[in-house]
């Protein structure tokens, strides 16, 4: 018995120098711990609380094993382990009492993810204050670290060493790996890659340290700053100098779903010592400086899919060319599609050329896509040659050069300056229902002559009877015509019964907003689409017996498709009942994101503006039927998962004005937001949205409302007209006193100012086209001086 218990205390003595090492990572995870997939709060924090591993729900698809950034709002990703293999609620990761460390499914009952390559003698896991989660030995020996294994993400104190990769990940919600890669080379380079993508092998490098010493390793050191180290430790070059206090902000270094390599910092609180930068990520740098103008490859997308265009602004904006619309609206990379059938090819090309027209682009273009040169040419040479040849796309002209290009289109950038004049090939938009009309013309001439001759070649009574056979086909003809027809009239919508929308909505329980026309409630539609979550837009005081006028504006709505509009599903239209069925915007209004405690970050502002103006100027001048909206305000304008602008609530001006006897006044919009003409009885054309997009704009630049009764001064209660006071005054500084990011880009919010000033004037032929205001923001026409607008305060008083 002594032996025994002198046995158990020296086995107990053994044991208290490991444990008190293993203390030594803050909160240890034992063997035989696990985490369940069933919240957001199912994980292992740090002993600080910074960081956390563990599960995140990714929207309806599932979860991601991850770690985070723990005290900041949105829970920013930094690590995933099964970002291409997403699993579902139950599943659970454990690190088993072998020490193997897995995510198993509960769904299929298999093991996703396992980490690997450590060997055995695994005794604990832990979740470190740095951002790195461990495997660790008896003595505290990591045999496996996040660090090693890095996804898209590296944090202070972790390095990339030779032959290291970050995969960007897919989109901004989808974590399987995407189009971008960087890579510290064996030559001791950094480089950024596309990549062959759906495969994860290299294709063309687009940014490069391009240093001729041999870097070893890419150090993110406590000081905020990222270099490339030489063998002996000394700095062979920078990627990013800033240098920021850990104490202070939050850091991490992305490899993001755009291609851009960005340093971002988040402040840890609002105190003296983060001054007054915004509680959001701030970028610090961002390599390559110009995407759109890096990529230059003979094959893949770019930095953009097939057929798009690249606007430069921080990183890639990706939008389509005239005629073209997205693919998938929820996925740039995937490209552009035209809205028209090509000319076709062989002998009947040639008489095709009539049926096209150009739309022209200034300083567009896709280089290493032609497939012909000529010089010299005139323009009007190129015109006809493009027209005449059926692979041609697009022709780009420039000082008596021109390009002929073919489908697809890759590389699509717009170049500031370069002269280069896109022409691209659109059929008249008639063309394609004209041949349709001919030939069913055709059909039936052919069918009544043939009828004709058998009449003509009959007796009496076979005539009597093919008379009546006769009657009985052409009835039937255009009673199946009526059958075609109505369908059209709804083309692209799901119609709602009223039962199977009160289901969704579990009976207009959960309303999302009011306004003086209709009532909008979060539903599911749980049956048919697999629990998608959708917007029900309740329409009040509808004309009931203009059924035909409804559906013709409903079908209007239905046949818009722009990544920047809100996109309508379906609709009911039953007694009663008037019902919009909308895709649902999970981030809001833009109105909340606006005016929130905390103000966003300027480069988000800016993407925002010019996805506004984008939709707008798709449906001026785009989509099919033109729509005036007649109510822009940040609460029509919903923020999707990755913050991109939607507009909503386009195309329901004309459907209120069916009926009028519910309001004591034609004019449409809201207060502070409307044209000037409404109140002058003047004709109202698209250029009242463009007004209203002006005062939008300002709210967006210097992130406040437009009327703030409560302001400082008397004189800045009314945004537009202190906005224009400190413009002309040279006191643009003003606007944004706490506003940091602002003040460091004045030239640009300068410019933005400008750009509201010219919209809200009251003469509204001196407002910009909405394609004028695009180009303007985007940065390819110049602003010049605005004109004093004269009165800014008919649409408030």
């Amino acid at each position: 018995m002594a032996f025994e218990l002198a046995y158990a205390f020296c086995f107990l003595l053994m044991q208290l120098p490991f444990s008190t090492i293993a203390q030594t990572d803050g909160k240890n995870i034992s063997l035989g711990s696990s985490l369940t997939a069933l919240d957001n709060k199912s994980f292992w924090a740090s002993p600080s609380g910074e960081f956390a591993f563990g599960f995140q729900e990714i929207g309806k698809y599932g979860f991601l094993l991850a770690i985070w950034f723990n005290k900041v709002p949105e829970r920013t990703i930094v690590w995933s382990a099964n970002g291409d293999n997403l699993v579902q609620k139950g599943s659970t990761v454990e690190l088993t009492s072998a020490g193997q460390f897995r995510l198993n499914d509960i769904t299929t009952g298999k093991q996703i993810w396992v980490a690997s390559s450590y060997g055995t003698g695994v005794v604990y896991a832990a979740m470190l204050d740095t951002g790195n989660f461990v495997l660790a030995n008896r003595n505290s020996i990591h045999l496996w670290a996040s660090f090693d294994q890095p996804t898209d993400t590296i944090l202070p104190t972790q390095t990339l060493s030779q032959n290291s990769r970050l995969f960007a990940r897919y989109t901004a919600s989808n974590y399987s790996r995407g189009r971008f890669q960087l890579t510290l080379e064996s030559d001791g380079n950094l480089r950024l890659y596309t990549t062959l993508f759906p495969l994860d092998s290299i294709n063309s490098p687009y940014w490069s340290t391009n240093i001729k010493d041999s870097g070893v390793e890419l150090m993110f050191n406590q000081s905020g700053s990222i270099y490339l180290t030489a063998s002996n430790g000394s700095i062979l070059t920078m990627v990013s100098d800033e240098i920021v206090s850990m104490q202070d902000f939050y850091q991490r270094a992305t490899l993001d779903y755009d291609g851009v390599f960005r340093h971002y910092v988040y402040p840890k609180s609002t105190g003296s010592s983060v001054g007054s930068w915004n509680m959001a990520w701030s970028t610090l740098s961002y390599k390559p400086k110009d995407i759109c103008m890096s990529i230059f490859q003979d094959k893949g997308v770019g930095a953009c899919g097939f057929n798009s265009i690249c606007t430069q602004d921080q990183g890639p904006i990706c939008q389509c060319p005239y005629g073209y619309t997205d693919m998938d609206p929820a996925d740039v990379w995937k490209g552009c599609k035209p809205n028209f059938v090509p000319q076709s090819c062989g002998e009947a090309s040639s008489p095709e050329a009539h049926l096209f027209y150009f739309a022209e682009m200034q300083n567009a273009n896709w280089p290493v896509t032609e497939y012909n040169y000529f010089q010299p040419a005139t323009e009007d040479w190129c015109r006809q040659a493009c027209l005449a040849d059926c692979f041609c796309a697009v022709a780009n002209y420039r000082d008596g050069q021109c390009w002929l290009k073919g489908s697809p289109l890759f590389n699509g950038r717009i170049e500031p300056g370069s002269g280069i004049k896109a022409l691209i090939k659109v059929r008249n938009e008639s063309s394609t229902l004209i041949s349709g009309d001919r030939d069913s013309r055709k059909k039936d001439n052919s069918t009544l002559i043939l009828v004709g001759s058998l009449l003509l070649s009959s007796s009496e009574f076979l005539n009597i009877l093919l008379l009546l056979i006769t009657y009985l086909i052409v009835s039937r003809m255009y009673c199946g015509r009526a059958k075609v027809i109505q369908p059209y009239l709804v083309m692209n919508l799901k119609y709602f019964t009223y039962e199977e929308l009160e289901e969704a909505t579990n009976g207009f329980k959960e309303e999302l907003g009011r306004g003086a026309f209709a009532t909008v409630f979060k539903g599911v539609l749980r049956s048919s689409d697999n629990g998608k979550y959708v917007a029900v837009k309740r329409l009040d005081n509808m004309v009931k017996d203009n059924e035909l006028e409804f559906k013709a504006e409903i079908s209007s709505i239905g046949k818009t498709n722009h990544k920047n509009l809100v996109q309508l599903l379906g609709f009911c239209n039953e007694g009663q009942h008037r019902i919009l069925v909308y895709e649902f915007m999970s981030n809001g209004s833009l109105a909340g994101f606006l005016f929130g405690e905390s103000m966003p970050n300027w480069y988000k502002r800016r993407q925002i503006a010019l996805g506004i103006a984008r939709g707008l100027l798709y449906l001026h001048e785009d989509c099919s039927s033109q729509i005036i909206h007649c109510d822009i305000k940040p609460q029509n304008i919903l923020l999707d998962d990755s913050i991109g602008a939607r507009i909503s609530d386009f195309g329901l001006a004309k459907l209120l004005k069916m009926d009028q006897t519910h309001t004591t006044t034609r004019i449409r919009g809201t207060k502070g937001y409307v044209a000037p003409e409404w109140f002058k009885n003047l004709p109202i054309t698209l250029k009242v949205d463009v007004y209203s997009y002006g005062i939008l704009l300002l709210e967006i630049v210097c992130c406040r409302r437009n009327f703030e009764q409560q302001a400082e001064d008397e004189d800045q209660m009314i945004l537009a007209d202190w906005a224009y006071d400190c413009y002309e005054q040279k006191k643009l500084h003003l606007l944004f006193k706490n506003d940091d990011e602002a003040m460091e880009d004045m030239k640009t919010m300068e410019k933005y100012v400008m750009i509201a000033i010219w919209c809200i004037q009251e003469d509204p032929s001196l407002r910009p086209t909405t394609k004028k205001l695009t180009l303007m923001l985007e940065g390819t026409v110049e602003v010049s001086i605005p004109p004093n607008p004269s009165s800014f305060t008919s649409s408030i008083m």
